[in-house]
């Protein structure tokens, strides 16, 4: 009998590790892309009151058809965490946190249901009173937005001087978007009918900078 080829083992190990890894990486490629895409398609066609310009991505899981971009969240946050998955194997610890807090925070905007703002739907105040399940969605949105503004901090280091001032010029965009947005939600009187825009700028922002690093990973 042959005496086992344990240098061979170890090479089919380390190889099947690596596409494993690289597969999960690849998730990055794909949540953005699908998550943008999904919101726009709902955004043309949801009527009922529904205005993109003014309204949150998330009011689309309310009304007729939410299930969609309920899915659209739970899809894109699984997605985001099998990335945050890949970082961490990639050893690209503290960013796979931070990730992974973006995409947990999109399953939480999945799983709870927002609360109606900006007269969305039709019938209900601009502003009403917190339910339980709103007030969860928020509290897992927020600490998602704000650990992906971080980690384009974060991650903005080591990789040249164009990768470096791309990421921070993002994450600066990305935060002003956000900021602008929550306040159009809150009824500041001049943001009010474009929050939606900004909100939308925001996630778009986030998403193309996840898209880059993920492919920027993949190729090394």
């Amino acid at each position: 009998m042959p005496a086992p080829n344990h240098s061979q083992a170890s090479v089919d190990l380390t190889a099947g590790a690596r596409l494993t890894t690289n597969r999960l990486v690849s998730c990055g490629l794909l949540a953005g892309p699908v998550f943008i895409t999904a919101f726009l398609i709902q955004g043309a066609f949801k009527g009922s009151g529904y205005d993109a310009l003014r309204h949150p991505v998330s009011s689309l899981a309310l009304g007729a058809n939410g299930w969609i971009q309920v899915a659209n969240f739970l899809v894109c946050g699984a997605l985001t965490v099998a990335f945050a998955v890949g970082l961490w194997r990639s050893g690209i610890r503290a960013g796979a946190v931070l990730i992974g807090v973006w995409g947990v925070g999109l399953i939480g905007a999945g799983l709870f249901v927002t609360d109606p703002v900006s007269g969305f739907p039709v019938g209900t105040p601009a502003i009403i009173d917190y339910t339980t399940v709103g007030a969860l969605h928020d509290g897992f949105s927020l600490p998602g937005f704000l650990a992906l503004a971080a980690a384009q901090v974060v991650l903005s280091r080591g990789r040249g001087w164009k990768w470096l001032t791309y990421s921070l010029l993002s994450a600066t965009a990305f935060m002003v978007c956000f900021l602008l947005a929550g306040s159009g939600f809150s009824q500041t009187a001049s943001l009010v009918d474009v929050a939606g825009l900004f909100q939308r700028l925001t996630v778009t922002i986030g998403w193309a900078w996840m898209f880059a690093l993920a492919l920027r990973i993949r190729r090394t």
